[in-house]
């Protein structure tokens, strides 16, 4: 699977991987695996994406085409 939302939304915020990579504390070929769908995206890394963008886990993954955040 291939994580579209992931790379839009690190482009709509005119980041590069390198950069993204290191607010996680991965290396930048790790994540370009999550955004190819090479590599599965541990949760801790899933929740720190949706709420570094401010957007919610099931958009990041493409279960939802609304980049709204959750309603809490």
């Amino acid at each position: 699977m291939i994580f579209q939302h992931l790379r839009d939304l690190r482009e709509d915020n005119n980041l590069t991987q390198t950069q993204v990579a290191e607010i996680l504390h991965i290396k930048q070929t790790t994540y370009s695996g999550y955004e190819s769908g090479a590599h599965r995206i541990p949760i801790d890394a899933l929740i720190a994406l949706a709420d570094f963008y401010n957007t919610s886990i099931d958009y990041i993954v493409g279960r939802t085409n609304n980049p709204a955040p959750p309603k809490k």
